[in-house]
Parts: C-alpha cells; sequence; structure tokens
C-alpha cells in the first residue's frame, strides 16, 4: 500500500511577531520545517512527500530540499487560499486511492516514529486515525447566558499527523469548502465518516507563539 504525506506549510508569522512564517523559523540551526520532513522520510521509508506551499514560499522550500533531502520522495506543489484548499491540491498529486495518506502540520516538528507508526496501523484497521492527547486544565464553553463548566475528561486535544485512507480522504476533499474545516478530522466527519483516536504525544508541540521555540530547543536536551 503506497504511502503519502501531505505538509501543508502556507502558515505566517504574526504570531510570533516576526516576519518570517513560523515553518522557516530556526530551531537548533535548522528551519522547523526540515524537523517536520525528517521525521516522516525516516519513519516511513517508502512514503512520497507532498509540501505545499505558498507561491512566494516555493524558493524557501526548494532551499531546504536541496540542503538536506533531495527530491526523490518530495514534491512541491502550490497551496491554495485556506489549509482545506491546500490540501485539496496536495491530494492532486496521490496517484492510488488504495493508499494511506498523511496529513501533517509544518510546524510540529516531533512527530515520533511511535506515532507515526501507531497512525498507520489504525488506518490499515479503521481507515483512520487522528491522535489526541489529556485536556490537563479546566474547560469553560462558551454559551448565550454565559458560560458554563465541561467535564475536561470529555475533552482531547488534537494533533497532527492525520491519517486516512485514500478511499475516505479523496472524496471527502470533493465536497464543498466550509468555514468549520479546521483540519481533516472535520472534513471527514462533514463527508459521513466517523474518525477514530489514538494516543498522541505531548512532545508533539505545534510552534505558533515565541514561548514554543524555547520549549522545542529544551527537547533536545532531554
Amino acid at each position: 500500500m503506497r504511502k503519502y504525506v501531505i505538509i501543508p506549510a502556507g502558515g505566517s508569522g504574526n504570531r510570533m511577531n516576526n516576519a518570517l512564517p513560523k515553518q522557516f523559523m530556526l530551531l537548533k540551526g535548522k528551519p522547523v520545517l526540515y524537523y517536520a520532513i525528517k521525521s516522516f522520510l525516516e519513519a516511513l521509508h517508502d512514503a512520497h512527500i507532498i509540501l505545499v506551499l505558498p507561491e512566494e514560499h516555493v524558493a524557501a522550500g526548494q532551499e531546504i530540499i536541496d540542503a538536506f533531502f533531495g527530491y526523490e520522495r518530495i514534491k512541491i506543489v502550490i497551496g491554495g487560499r485556506t489549509r482545506f484548499h491546500s490540501v485539496q491540491i496536495g491530494l492532486e498529486e496521490v496517484e492510488d486511492e488504495d493508499s494511506v495518506i498523511f496529513v501533517h502540520d509544518a510546524v510540529r516538528p516531533f512527530a515520533s516514529h511511535a506515532l507515526i507508526e501507531r497512525c498507520f496501523k489504525e488506518v490499515c484497521q479503521t481507515g483512520s486515525a487522528v491522535p489526541v492527547i489529556e485536556c490537563r486544565d479546566s474547560v469553560r464553553l462558551l454559551t448565550a447566558e454565559g458560560n458554563e463548566a465541561i467535564d475536561r475528561k470529555m475533552v482531547k486535544l488534537v494533533q497532527t499527523p492525520q491519517a486516512f485512507h485514500g478511499k475516505i480522504l479523496l472524496p471527502a476533499y470533493r465536497i464543498d469548502y466550509k468555514d468549520k474545516f479546521t483540519d481533516e478530522a472535520t472534513v471527514a466527519e462533514a463527508f459521513g465518516i466517523r474518525v477514530n483516536l489514538v494516543e498522541g504525544d505531548e512532545k508533539n508541540i505545534k510552534i505558533t507563539r515565541p514561548a514554543d521555540i524555547l520549549i522545542a530547543e529544551s527537547f533536545f536536551t532531554t
């Protein structure tokens, strides 16, 4: 069964107070995106990486590939106006419906081999795999009357990679875009697919704010 990894990398540096997009910021001397790509190339030796970039950042993506990887298993395509549209464009590069398709945030540099393997095994068994971790904070839901407490045991925090069988994800992404589509799980559910959760990884953090870079750097010494 063929394996594809779509990495939409269209984020900006707004929340980092930096003109440089987060995926190109340096983490221990290498771009954050480098680590996201490296994880999958090492964990899945036969996977094809589809890197989806805004046109203005294609050259930066090419520099990373030229410096560290080569193009044997990586292809760059130009993305769309939202994450949904970028993934949709990436899916056009999938040549075989009988495949496993991972979609991973470009700014999650620590997807472990164990996590990737858990997702792959779950897809082979059930068709979908969405990694989640426990919510450790108290949670409140905003309501028309104000807000109310929610049992945090009923809340999970969603990560990537999210993985699906091609026969699920390819047709799911042919539906019309909606603002509520924040990840692949919400698209699959709108298509009528019940997604399956797998254990995520606490270290699989998303780099969105300056403090996240400091946290990420600390992982190299633990």
